[in-house]
């Protein structure tokens, strides 16, 4: 049988040694994922933006309606809102979102700049990432399948990471 690959071969050794092929995937996929939307970002017209940044974005884009700020750290599982605050700020100064207050709440929607920016950004994941993955890469329900587990993961890390807080 074939050893797993894995970052940490200490962490390996324990209980779940597929746990830790698993996490060596997510460190993987996720730089990958992060080198990703900064070129995309980059070829899209908006160079320079981080990865939260541009997550911001399209999660303020989604649905074509304001984002309070606090939804836009829900959906997007920040815990320190000076990340959010900086990068909304970033995003206005380059004319890519607005800001304003309903009450004692930030609201931020998109621009046209930046709804600009966003079809342009999905046309390039659709020519370069999606077709790609459609033709050569697993199956849409395999997809949808490596999704639920990933959402399903993530609730048993941050129960970890509270129990740890607690050690």
């Amino acid at each position: 049988m074939p050893r797993p690959v894995v970052s940490s071969a200490h962490l390996a050794a324990g209980a779940s040694p597929a746990l830790s092929e698993l996490e060596y995937g997510l460190i993987l996929a996720g730089h990958a994922f992060q080198r990703w939307m900064v070129l995309c970002a980059a070829a899209a017209g908006a160079p320079g933006l981080s990865p939260t940044e541009v997550l911001i974005l399209h999660t303020v884009h989604h649905r074509g309606r304001p984002k309070r700020q606090a939804e836009i750290l829900l959906a997007l599982a920040i815990e320190d809102a000076h990340i959010a605050t900086y990068a909304i700020r970033k995003l206005e100064a380059a004319g890519l979102v607005q800001t304003s207050r309903a009450g004692k709440e930030k609201l931020v929607a998109v621009t046209a700049a930046g709804a600009a920016f966003c079809a342009r950004y999905a046309e390039l994941r659709e020519a370069l990432l999606a077709r790609a993955v459609r033709d050569a890469g697993p199956e849409a329900a395999k997809l949808s399948d490596a999704a639920a587990l990933l959402r399903s993961l993530s609730g048993f890390y941050d129960q970890a990471a509270r129990a740890a807080t607690t050690v």
